[in-house]
């Protein structure tokens, strides 16, 4: 008995374990929520602190890109793309391009499952399998960079777009010159891996999904934006998503990331008992403001940008330089984009990984385009 007792205890603890390394971001968030309830007992205010719309987005956000990707449209669109390819210089060109424009759209994170997969297949089929670290470490770029350009791009950037409540032209029009620079320097990166013949016949065909599907989910990513800019409430856009999925596919509710959700639940509550705590909301608000840019920079190297946007968010009114803080802040460190980690993972289950050559490359190509893009905000900052 004892025995066996020991061995439940032994395995329960490695699942603490396990799930701790998996979701070391909730349950931090979850240790700083639960902690603040000590200074800041329960009551009514607590359900004022939810952000509602930015949860029901998500949630609706999740739901539609998941029926993309069960019904193939993106792996279709891609191998579509490749029909034109003559060189291993457009080849990285495209899978690096598919991650940047299309991480605008579907969340950098989604990108990443979806086209890091299918450069590992398509390298190795082509014979180029030596390109594999470059591409996936610059498709990983592409993603976190792309994504800043639109609000419905990464997580952070619908927070803090619903948060400050901001007008989509001034949302593009802040986040535009860094995209293009951004997409300069992936292009140059790009270049400097050379080039040679290629031939990709021997690719799979691209299984098209069906007319009614594509129109379906379609409308549905359409009802999304319409929230988005404000022309539907949460309410009524939940209301049709959830409707939707439950006669196309409910199955697609269990892709949702609930994990992220209570994420952002946790630093809500945190948020909203520390700013009624006033000697540390005055002495928080003192020491981020001004410095929105680094310390959304720094924070994000080690919590990662999505919780650094949502715990800087509650302590400054300057939205641009946090933007671009939190956005730019994904590169660097494996962690300071969660995006980054999903393409290692992706990268590390490829037949022949070598992780410590992709950390080494990840670490300088990081450091790069984060040094460059840091100093493009701080210039771009003082127009403001």
């Amino acid at each position: 008995m004892p025995d066996n007792l020991t061995k439940d205890n032994t395995g329960f603890f490695q699942r603490i374990v396990t799930f701790f390394k998996k979701e070391t971001v909730l349950c931090i968030a979850a240790v700083l929520g639960v902690g603040s309830m000590c200074f800041v007992p329960p009551d009514s205010g607590y359900l004022d602190y939810l952000d509602y719309r930015v949860l029901a987005l998500l949630f609706s956000l999740m739901l539609v890109i998941a029926g993309f990707q069960k019904i193939g449209l993106f792996r279709c669109l891609g191998l579509f793309s490749l029909r034109k390819i003559h060189n291993t210089r457009q080849l990285g060109l495209l899978l690096v391009a598919l991650c940047f424009f299309s991480s605008m759209f579907i969340t950098n994170d989604v990108a990443l499952i979806t086209f890091v997969p299918f450069a590992v297949m398509t390298l190795a089929m082509v014979g180029q399998s030596q390109m594999l670290i470059p591409v996936v470490v610059l498709q990983t770029v592409a993603a976190n960079l792309g994504s800043m350009l639109t609000p419905i791009g990464n997580p952070q950037n619908l927070y803090l777009y619903t948060a400050f409540e901001l007008p989509m032209g001034v949302f593009l029009g802040y986040m535009l010159p860094l995209t293009l620079l951004s997409l300069g320097l992936l292009l140059g990166a790009v270049l400097l891996l050379g080039s040679a013949p290629l031939a990709v016949e021997g690719l799979e065909r691209a299984e098209t999904p069906s007319r009614k599907q594509i129109i379906a989910y379609v409308l549905l990513f359409l009802v999304c934006l319409a929230c988005v800019i404000r022309l539907l409430t949460w309410p009524v856009m939940m209301t049709v998503l959830v409707l939707a999925v439950l006669f196309l596919d409910r199955k697609l509710f269990g892709k949702v990331d609930y994990f992220l959700l209570l994420t952002f639940v946790c630093f809500f509550l945190f948020i909203g008992n520390v700013k009624r705590i006033p000697a540390v909301s005055e002495l928080m608000q003192e020491l981020i403001g001004g410095r929105e840019l680094a310390a959304g920079v720094a924070l994000s190297q080690v919590i990662s940008n999505v919780p650094a946007a949502i715990l800087l968010s509650g302590f400054t009114e300057n939205v641009k330089p946090l933007l671009y803080g939190v956005n730019i802040g994904g590169l660097g460190t494996l962690i300071a984009s969660l995006a980054s980690v999903i393409s290692y993972r992706l990268y590390g289950n490829s037949e022949g990984a070598k992780k410590g050559t992709y950390l080494k490359s990840f670490t300088v190509y990081n450091v790069i385009f984060l040094a460059v893009l840091y100093v493009a905000a701080m210039v771009l900052l003082p127009t403001e």
